[in-house]
């Protein structure tokens, strides 16, 4: 192939990815409350879309361009990771914490396990500056992407200016983000009264309810407050959870409480991963530590299930698994970045 026809081919990519109609209409159920994000300061836009998603997913992010926001949030595992149980950074670094699953975040108000971050624009701010992830600074990323013309032309088709700025990247990020919306598992189905569920789903949802939608509330399945998961403090980790923001005693092994949604996706579980199977999880929950723990305190209702019991209620859980998002196309590696990374500048 030529030079002069690989530019063109290459300039086409980069129109095709950015051809769609600017306005993004962000779909979800009339039963799902109302967003919590304020679009009116980021008003959602297809090719901002389309941008950040070249971002999320191009390693150049980082300090040694070997991780991108996608190496920790997979799209096939609906945004979270699998391979291992806590993050892992440059140069193989460990972090200290299971990556959680990215989607549905127009309706949460605090991001991370600890909730140290109170908008989603600036999160990425976190991942990129931490050593032990990016470790990159948001003024040389800037530098490395002004030097290339895929970002070049990409920031000119979206904001009509080629000049990058840190404003424009991180909200870039978050509109991509934004448009992670999981809303077509089995369950919305049925809250659609497209299907049923079968009975031993029926006997886990009222199980779910009477047990678990407390902290786990429909339809996002969290309520995305902090709470303790009563684990036992692992001492590599020391992991103090919102204590580590807040300062405040009440918040000591406090955690951001995790979606159900797409479970099959996203283990292992618990902020450190420990878990690896859902039935371990509700052994957890329903151990005789924990019950004494729960009898303590008043706001803590005992859970008892019987080993039937947690068969059905794991039933029901896997309604939440939402294939079509899992595997939507539009949440994949972008074919303009994979035509950049094969060598055509």
């Amino acid at each position: 192939m030529s030079r002069r026809l690989a530019t063109l081919i290459f300039i086409l990519l980069i129109f095709m990815a950015f051809r769609e109609a600017k306005i993004y209409q962000l779909e979800y159920p009339n039963y799902f409350p109302k967003p919590e994000y304020n679009f009116r300061n980021n008003p959602l836009d297809s090719s901002k879309v389309e941008l950040g998603r070249l971002l999320f997913f191009d390693p150049i992010l980082s300090k040694d361009n070997s991780i991108s926001c996608a190496s920790c949030h997979s799209p096939y595992n609906a945004f979270a990771h699998t391979d291992h149980d806590l993050s892992h950074g440059i140069y193989d670094q460990i972090g200290t914490r299971n990556a959680p699953a990215l989607f549905n975040l127009a309706w949460q108000k605090t991001f991370m396990w600890d909730g140290a971050i109170n908008h989603l624009d600036m999160q990425a701010l976190a991942p990129i500056s931490d050593s032990t992830e990016m470790g990159e600074t948001i003024v040389h990323v800037i530098e490395k992407l002004s030097q290339k013309k895929l970002y070049k032309e990409s920031f000119f088709l979206t904001y009509q200016d080629s000049i990058i700025t840190g404003e424009k990247l991180l909200k870039a990020l978050s509109q991509f983000q934004l448009s992670l919306v999981s809303s077509n598992s089995k369950y919305d189905r049925v809250r659609k009264q497209e299907t049923e569920f079968t009975k031993q789903e029926t006997k886990g949802y009222h199980l779910f309810q009477q047990h678990c939608n407390s902290c786990h509330a429909e339809p996002l399945f969290s309520n995305y407050q902090f709470s303790k998961n009563e684990l036992p403090l692992d001492s590599g980790l020391n992991d103090f959870g919102r204590f580590k923001v807040t300062q405040q005693e009440e918040d000591r092994f406090k955690f951001k409480v995790p979606t159900l949604r797409n479970l099959s996706f996203t283990f292992p579980y618990m902020h450190d991963g420990r878990f690896k199977k859902l039935n371990k999880v509700l052994n957890h929950y329903t151990s005789e530590s924990i019950k004494a723990q729960f009898k303590k305190d008043p706001k803590k209702k005992v859970i008892e299930l019987s080993e039937d019991e947690k068969v059905d209620l794991i039933s029901f859980l896997l309604t939440l698994n939402d294939k079509s998002f899992v595997f939507n196309s539009k949440h994949q590696f972008p074919k303009v970045l994979l035509e950049e990374m094969k060598g055509i500048k």
